[in-house]
């Protein structure tokens, strides 16, 4: 393999002298999806948070596509190409969905939405718009304010608005929380669909999901890295059998 897409070495998060991540060091590979998985309170979502660049360290280094990062800020690194979405969806409620992926086509040129712009480039906004929606599965929302998505689809427009700043790494945020399981289906079938061409990083509880979408899994307890692998070799692992049968300490 060439060099890894996100390397992370040494990671340290601490919270008034409790250690939430202590000496986590990652390689994401390119056009992989990889997954980051644990008990309750393993760390997971801290070690996310650094990675997607909402916490900064206490000590550590993370690298982008051979480039430190670990002093940007989020914003910096979606516009280059490193996009996070979120467990609790981010959308705004009250414009449509047609109108929700505008504003995230529209940031990624790191414009404010608005209305100035040229006909022809609001066209081709609306056009790259609606073949992401279409791409979701949300081809007879478009006109569908957000709060009025079924949860399912809600996040299913999270994605379509992930996907407008065209990232070439997407952080995915227990992307199924909360779902029936008809709606983790339609989302896990979008994820394999999407990540094509990309790389996908995933917080993610559910182990069906999964085994069936990830090539390497990273098993978190207490902040460090407890075992990493493929989802058998990981899945047969004592260690792992026991910190989600005794919980995962704390994170």
């Amino acid at each position: 393999m060439g060099e890894p897409i996100i390397q992370a070495s040494n990671l340290v998060k601490n919270f008034k002298g409790f250690h939430a991540v202590n000496g986590v060091s990652l390689n994401v590979e390119p056009g992989t999806i990889h997954a980051l998985i644990g008990a309750n309170g393993a760390g997971k979502t801290t070690c996310f948070n650094l990675l997607s660049k909402f916490l900064a360290p206490t000590s550590g280094a993370i690298r982008f596509k051979g480039r430190d990062i670990t002093r940007y800020k989020p914003d910096r690194v979606a516009r280059e190409g490193l996009v996070r979405s979120f467990q609790i969806s981010a959308v705004f409620a009250s414009l449509t969905a047609l109108e929700n992926v505008g504003m995230a086509l529209q940031r990624r040129r790191g414009e404010s939405f608005d209305f100035w712009n040229s006909p022809k480039k609001l066209a081709a906004d609306r056009t790259r718009a609606e073949e992401l929606l279409d791409q979701v599965g949300l081809n007879g929302d478009y006109h569908t304010p957000a709060a009025e998505l079924p949860y399912g689809r809600k996040r299913a427009l999270e994605i379509a608005t992930t996907l407008g700043m065209d990232p070439e790494v997407m952080l995915l945020d227990e992307p199924t929380a909360g779902m029936a399981t008809e709606d983790v289906s339609r989302i896990t079938r979008l994820i394999q669909t999407v990540a094509a061409g990309r790389t996908v990083l995933m917080v993610e509880h559910n182990l069906g999901v999964v085994s069936e979408l990830c090539d390497r899994v990273t098993v978190l307890a207490r902040g460090e890295i407890l075992v990493e692998g493929d989802y058998d070799t990981v899945a047969r692992d004592e260690r792992v059998i026991e910190s989600y049968i005794g919980g995962g300490g704390h994170g």
